[in-house]
Order: C-alpha cells, then sequence, then structure tokens
C-alpha cells in the first residue's frame, strides 16, 4: 500500500504524520515506564535499617538490664557491708549505755554504802569520759612492795611520764588491792602512804586474800569500768614482766570487735585431790574424775573488751566464783556470744626465750616462767628479763594504736 501526498509527487509518510507518530510513541513509552518502574515508597526503602536498629535496640537493651542488674548487685553488697558496719555500730552503743548505766549503779552503791568516791570517777562525771585504749590493772598484795617497786623501775612508767602515757597514747596503768579485814589497820596504811608517793594505785572494794582473787578479779573489772571508758581491761600479776607497747598494738587491732576474751588459752586438769595446788573443791561440776576445765585464759595475763568487763560490772553479784580465778572469768562467758583469742605473745618465757623472740623481732607482749606461774624470784629477776626481752622506751613513744 502507499501514501500519496495530494497534488500527486513520489509516494511516502507525510511529515506531519511522522511528527505525530514519533509523539505518540514518546507518551506511550513515558506511561509504559511509570507503569512498570514505580518506585517504592520511602518507607519500603528504609525497611532494613529500620531491622538492624530494631535488632541494635534489643542487644542495647539486653547489655543495659545486665549492667542495671550488675548494679544491682553492688548495691545489694554494699547494702550488706553498710548492714555489717550499723551492727557492730549498734553493739558499740549498747556497750557504751551499759557501761554509763553500769557506772551508775556503782557510783549509786558506793554513796549508799558511805564507801570513798574516786576521785577519777567525780572528774569523769563532772567533764565527760574520755576515751582510752585500755587499762591495765596490776593484781598485787600487801606483801609485794619489793615486786612493786621492780616493776616500777622497769616496764612502769612513773611520774610526768605515766600521766603522758595516759594522756597522748589513753592507756591506764594501776596497782590493784583492797584493803585488809580489819579496815584502817596498818597494812592500810602503809598503802595509802605509798599511794602519796607514788600516786599508781586503784583501792577496790574488796577484802585481800589469796583465796578471794575471783571476787578481787571480778571487783576489779567492776570498778575499773566505771572509772574509765577503754576498749580493753587487762588483768596482769606482779610478777609478769610486760611491753606495753606491743600489748597495745595486739589489742588496738581487735578494737572493732565486740565480746574479745584474749589470753594464752588452756584447758589443764581439773584436781580432786585436796592439799594439792589449784585444788579444785567443786571438781565435781566438771564430771568424772580426770576431765579437764573448759577453754580458758591462764591467769598472769587476759585482756577483756569493754562489753564484756561492763557484763561483769551488770552482773556481778550473781557470777559463780571458782578457787581459780582464771577458771572463774572463762565460765563467766561460757554460754555468751565471745571471740576467745589464743596469742602466744602474751605468755613468752623468761630469756633466752623472750631474748631469741627479741632478736627474731617476734618481741613478747608479757613474759614469766611457767613453773613459777610468774617470774621466779621477780623481785631480782625482772631486771634481767627487762634487759634482755624489752622493747624498748623509744617503741612506747613512737608507738600509733
Amino acid at each position: 500500500m502507499s501514501w500519496r501526498r495530494g497534488g500527486g509527487g513520489d509516494g511516502g509518510v507525510s511529515r506531519r504524520w511522522a511528527v505525530l507518530l514519533c509523539v505518540g510513541s514518546f507518551c506511550l513509552g513515558l506511561l509504559f515506564t511509570n507503569r512498570m518502574w514505580t518506585l517504592p515508597e520511602a518507607s519500603e526503602i528504609a525497611r532494613p535499617n529500620a531491622n538492624v536498629e530494631e535488632s541494635n535496640m534489643l542487644v542495647a537493651a539486653e547489655c543495659g538490664s545486665k549492667k542495671i542488674q550488675e548494679k544491682q548487685d553492688y548495691r545489694d553488697i554494699l547494702q550488706v557491708q553498710d548492714t555489717h558496719h550499723d551492727v557492730q555500730s549498734l553493739d558499740k552503743t549498747i556497750a557504751s549505755l551499759e557501761t554509763e548505766l553500769s557506772a551508775a549503779r556503782s557510783l549509786q552503791e558506793s554513796l549508799l554504802n558511805g564507801s570513798p568516791v574516786a576521785e577519777e570517777f567525780k572528774v569523769s562525771e563532772s567533764i565527760g569520759r574520755r576515751k582510752y585504749l585500755m587499762v591495765i590493772g596490776i593484781n598485787t598484795a600487801f606483801s609485794s612492795r619489793k615486786r612493786r617497786d621492780s616493776i616500777r623501775y622497769t616496764w612502769m612508767p612513773q611520774g610526768e611520764k605515766r600521766k603522758k602515757l595516759e594522756e597522748e597514747k589513753g592507756i591506764i596503768i594501776r596497782f590493784v588491792i583492797g584493803h585488809s579485814a580489819i579496815s584502817g589497820g596498818i597494812v592500810d596504811r602503809a598503802i595509802e602512804a605509798e599511794d602519796r608517793k607514788h600516786g599508781d594505785f586503784m583501792r577496790i572494794d574488796h577484802v585481800e586474800g589469796y583465796l578471794a582473787l575471783s571476787g578481787k578479779t571480778k571487783t576489779y573489772f567492776a570498778t575499773a569500768v566505771s572509772l574509765w571508758d577503754a576498749d580493753f581491761y587487762v588483768k596482769v600479776d606482779d610478777d609478769v614482766h610486760v611491753n606495753i607497747a606491743t600489748l597495745g598494738q595486739i589489742l588496738s587491732r581487735l578494737a572493732l570487735k565486740p565480746r574479745v576474751y584474749i589470753g594464752c588459752m588452756k584447758s589443764g586438769p581439773v584436781l580432786s585431790e585436796k592439799g594439792v595446788r589449784y585444788y579444785e573443791p567443786e571438781h565435781w561440776k566438771f564430771g568424772e574424775s580426770g576431765n579437764k576445765y573448759f577453754r580458758h585464759a591462764t591467769g598472769q595475763l587476759y585482756a577483756i573488751s569493754k562489753d564484756l568487763a561492763t557484763y561483769i560490772s551488770i552482773n556481778k553479784h550473781i557470777l559463780h566464783k571458782y578457787i581459780n580465778e582464771d577458771v572463774s572469768l572463762g565460765s563467766w562467758f561460757i554460754g555468751l556470744d565471745v571471740e576467745h583469742i589464743d596469742d602466744k605473745r602474751l605468755c613468752c618465757g623468761t630469756p633466752p626465750d623472750c631474748e631469741w623472740k627479741a632478736q627474731a623481732g617476734n618481741i613478747c607482749a608479757a613474759s614469766f616462767d611457767w613453773r613459777c606461774s610468774g617470774i621466779c624470784n621477780s623481785e631480782g629477776r625482772i631486771w634481767e628479763v627487762h634487759n634482755k626481752c624489752a622493747e624498748g622506751e623509744k617503741a612506747l613513744w613512737n608507738a600509733t594504736f
């Protein structure tokens, strides 16, 4: 078929129809392209990234929960530690209140009985009680003047040095003695004269006698806790050598612990035969013959914390006394939540034992002879022990507790 232009001429497509055909083809192409290649919505394009973000959020949430749990666990640990500290503080507060109550009771009893009240107690009541590290009570007798002098010239500071020891180190040292059966007798007057010279006695309401040591120990602790507010109360015999700084360092490390009973713990046999040394009249209470005592500190030197001294003071009228004072003390703590600490530095032997230990840097807190239950012939031999086993005067004044 052929197309002809009007008016004749060569055959072919007119120019006008060619233009129209091109325009139509172009429009059809646009229409086809729009339908086949429709662009996805922006939300659909971002979909893969959204999945990644959601995954990241889940991981972050999981990590966050772990961190929250870890923080919570850490808070729980801190809360437990705070609770433990609060319990210790509460124990100390209760012990302090009990001490004040005991002091008030002791003062009331002294006033009611017409007994003289110590000057230290009057001062402490008027200006408030100062805190001390320890009170060292040296058990002594009327006949032991030479022993007391040997201690004054060896390990016990005198005069201004003793006052400095109290003020700077918080350590009180006194010879502990009661009175005779006849109050105001010659032996009482001798002690009063000695006290005026040295000022280092602690007089207690107790009738002196070897068989009454359990009662004397009980009265000592009850009186001491009413006079001085200290972390520890120490009892030592007047034939024992003591290194004060070493003893203070041992006790200061235990100051935060409640109900501490420290010494050289032992468990000796209960002796049921009359006439032997350390005979136990109440041996039947300890079971069959040949049984041993419960664990307790040997009597040459031991220390108890303030709360235990307060317990003795409050219950002194109902605490049973055995014939041996170290057994009595140990019995008073049975049934209580007390920490028994066995420290062999409190019971070293005399030279060469304490001397070798001192040379090795392991200085003893107390030294004596076991066979004599103290330093044998202590009036003369304590000088030897002091020269070979003492920690040195600088150790005391440079010590921090």
